[in-house]
């Protein structure tokens, strides 16, 4: 029986939009920023960020060096926001009815200080929210040093969250995240970025539910 439902962030709980994001590094000027950034997993100092490998601080001092100039924090904050193209309600009212059935409710994102300084607070939803309101606990690989779709991320939450995989219904617009998870034992669901998927979990975990019965 489906107990827990993790959740990634960017393309599932929020429509994303990369060339937002692309654009506003390439005007900071780094001129590489469409190869680094990526959809589901990053690359240079941009997944060094994501994976924990260097602070907030090392990549605005490595970005100004990049640029030949001091970029801000504010800048910083608002070209990795980029990424954010719109929080539908329709996900938001999904989340809080899965919790009222009973559900944990479970982050599981690869991201950064600078996104999370605005899904953290509470301008996120625009109803004075942060995402820890939907959620029941998260967990972000710059803390845990780690990313999907890399095993020991989900081993490291299957422990914490005290689960077992086929209990878990996994939620993520990431093909390579969803393929790691499934060899787990994971049950998995992969939409679209921006699809919506809330008519159709519903009915998702009620065949899981009967099919493990």
């Amino acid at each position: 029986m489906i107990k827990t439902i993790f959740f990634d962030l960017g393309g599932v709980i929020i429509t994303l939009d990369q060339q937002q994001a692309v654009a506003r590094f390439e005007a900071l000027g780094v001129t590489d920023a469409a190869r680094q950034l990526d959809p589901y997993t990053q690359s240079g100092i941009f997944g060094d960020l994501e994976g924990g490998k260097i602070d907030a601080e090392t990549f605005r001092r490595s970005i100004s060096d990049m640029v030949g100039r001091q970029v801000t924090e504010q800048e910083c904050c608002h070209a990795w926001q980029g990424y954010a193209k719109e929080v539908p309600q329709r996900n938001l009212d999904m989340l809080c009815q899965l919790r009222d059935e009973g559900y944990r409710l479970v982050l599981l994102s690869n991201t950064n200080p600078y996104m999370m300084a605005w899904v953290d607070s509470d301008g996120f939803d625009g109803h004075g929210h942060s995402i820890r309101h939907y959620m029941d606990a998260c967990y972000l690989s710059y803390q845990m040093q780690v990313m999907k779709p890399d095993e020991s991320f989900f081993r490291q939450v299957l422990m914490k969250e005290k689960v077992f995989p086929h209990e878990v219904l996994f939620v993520d617009d990431g093909p390579r995240n969803v393929a790691a998870a499934s060899q787990i034992g994971f049950n998995t669901f992969c939409p679209k970025n921006g699809d919506d998927w809330t008519a159709e979990i519903g009915s998702m975990i009620s065949n899981i539910n009967n099919n493990q019965q």
